[in-house]
């Protein structure tokens, strides 16, 4: 799997059954996020890992990009396998049309 996709190809993923993992804040998760999106901040990541399914292709998403790459770095660490980190962030899913949600 390519270690970056854009955000055209992360909503085909999503509406095949793709976890969706956000690694922002929560601050910035309440501002806006990708429907059915899951949270865990990049900073609790290593510790939460348990949370995450290793039996589907993982998106991990953040605001631009960069956080996201570390937390994709974190997971295929961990040795999960189908690992991907979202080109652009939600700011880019947003700005590309994509549906989001705001609140917890």
């Amino acid at each position: 799997m390519a270690a970056e996709i854009n955000v055209a190809e992360v909503a085909k993923l999503r509406d095949q059954g793709a976890f969706i993992l956000d690694v922002r804040e929560q601050s910035e998760w309440d501002e806006l996020h990708i429907p059915g999106a899951t949270l865990i901040p990049l900073g609790t990541l290593p510790n939460e890992l348990t949370k995450i399914p290793k039996d589907k292709t993982v998106v991990v998403v953040c605001r631009t990009g960069r956080r996201s790459a570390q937390g994709r770095d974190i997971l295929l660490n961990a040795g999960f396998e189908n690992v991907t980190s979202m080109a652009g962030g939600v700011t880019e899913w947003k700005a590309s049309g994509y549906p989001i949600e705001t609140g917890k």
